[in-house]
Formats: structure tokens, C-alpha cells, sequence
């Protein structure tokens, strides 16, 4: 059976692309929460995404300290990488904190009127130091 798992470069590579995560956190005695997010990979090889202070993604990563995100290729050759680990919170992030993260998925031209209706003092970064991995890339059957 030939091996399908993605090495460390490949994983990275992959995370690189354009991808919309779905960011799975755990929430007491219910079902974890599963949405969609937009995310980064640091310079340091973590993962970083943006939330508000108070939403659902912040309170339950805070109370947890982890979570996990799923990032796949819909097309073929099918391709995915999970990752989960230890998260940590920043506040009081200025606008300039979070462009890292907003100019992998808006244009240079609709950044202004895209934060003027989505950014607000509330700003956190969340960042997931990644510990457990799983991936696939079946281009390798």
C-alpha cells in the first residue's frame, strides 16, 4: 500500500496555498465547534488565526487551550492536512496586527473597505503551536 502521508515541507507547502480552514475546538459535553476560518502560517511554523474577544472561537479556545484546524484541496488529486495543538491568545491587536491574515484572502484594492466593516478594537490573535498532525496527498497512489 503505497504512503499517502505529506512530509513536514509538503504539510508546510500546502498550508502556504490559499486554503479556508475549518477550525474544529472542543466545548464541554457538546459536539466540538466545526466553522470556517481564514488563517496563517507564522514565520515560526504556528498557526494563527483572527477572532474577537467574547465570540464563540475565542471563549471556547480559551477555555480548552487548544484546538485543531482542517484545510483540504476539493479537487483531485484530493489532498488535506489536520493539525492540532496548544493555542495562545493575544488582545488589543491594532488593524496593522491582523493584515498578515487578511491579505491571503482579499484583494490589496478591497482591504480598506474589507477592515473598515470587519475590524474592530476587539481584535485577538490566536496562535496554535502545532503538535499532532495528519495528512494525505492521494497524487502519491
Amino acid at each position: 500500500m503505497t504512503d499517502l502521508k505529506m512530509t513536514a515541507a509538503e504539510r508546510t507547502e500546502f498550508l502556504a496555498d490559499n486554503h479556508v480552514a475549518i477550525i474544529a475546538i472542543e466545548r464541554g459535553n457538546k459536539p466540538p465547534l466545526t466553522v470556517p476560518i481564514w488563517y496563517r502560517v507564522d514565520e515560526a511554523g504556528d498557526i494563527e488565526i483572527w477572532t474577537e474577544l467574547g465570540s464563540m472561537k475565542e471563549r471556547f479556545i480559551r477555555a480548552a487551550g487548544r484546538f485543531s484546524l482542517a484545510v483540504q484541496q476539493e479537487t483531485t488529486p484530493y489532498r488535506y492536512v489536520s493539525v492540532g495543538g496548544p493555542a495562545s491568545i493575544r488582545e488589543d491587536i491594532p488593524r496593522e496586527g491582523v493584515l498578515p491574515i487578511v491579505r491571503r484572502y482579499v484583494s490589496d484594492e478591497e482591504m480598506e473597505e474589507y477592515l473598515d466593516a470587519n475590524y474592530t478594537d476587539k481584535a485577538v490573535l490566536i496562535t496554535m503551536r502545532p503538535e499532532v498532525w495528519n495528512s494525505a496527498d492521494y497524487s502519491k497512489e
